[in-house]
């Protein structure tokens, strides 16, 4: 393999990679656990990896495609999905006013379903493209697009059922998490 041809630079990737098996899997663990996974399928399918492609795209794409291979396996077995909320209910909640303002950013985001958690993380997250995202997750644009539009529309659903106008779990008026609504709303 001639390295200055065909870069294979997978340690300049993990921060990227963490944070995405973060928001899939919701446990650092097992996102652990989900990238090393993800790097050994890299490892051994790197003669599949063009010269000129993205590294970042394509170890996001094998990365999801490990998660989504072990939630099937894991349906298979019929193991018992509930361990994951279980870990968090036992978290007691920070005293720091920021820290109480990012877990409430951060259970709104994981009150969403996996395809939108996954669209709205690559892409508000991670700053893919429409297109790189797309493609990362193996699905059409338009389909990316409208779960992205459905997970924003439901965070914004979730910040109105929090009292305080425009606000996410804290004193009445004082805004927490910005709510962005469609010019038309």
């Amino acid at each position: 393999m001639d390295r200055e041809k065909r870069p294979f630079d997978v340690i300049g990737q993990l921060a990227v990679l963490r944070r995405y098996a973060r928001s899939l899997v919701r446990n650092g663990v097992d996102a652990e656990d989900l990238v090393q996974d993800a790097l050994v399928r890299a490892y051994e399918k790197r003669a599949s990896f063009r010269g000129g492609a993205n590294i970042r795209n394509w170890l996001i794409s094998i990365l999801h495609n490990t998660h989504v291979d072990r939630l099937r396996a894991a349906r298979a077995r019929r193991s018992d999905a509930m361990d994951v909320l279980d870990e968090q209910s036992a978290v007691l909640p920070a005293a720091q006013e920021e820290a109480v303002h990012l877990s409430d950013i951060r259970r709104a985001f994981l009150a969403l379903p996996e395809e939108q958690r996954a669209a709205l993380h690559l892409v508000a997250v991670e700053e893919l493209s429409y297109q790189e995202a797309a493609e990362a997750l193996q699905i059409p644009v338009g389909t990316l697009m409208s779960r992205i539009s459905r997970a924003r529309a439901r965070l914004r659903a979730l910040g109105e059922e929090i009292p305080g106008e425009g606000t996410v779990a804290g004193d009445a008026g004082t805004p927490r998490l910005r709510l962005v609504r469609n010019a038309d709303e």
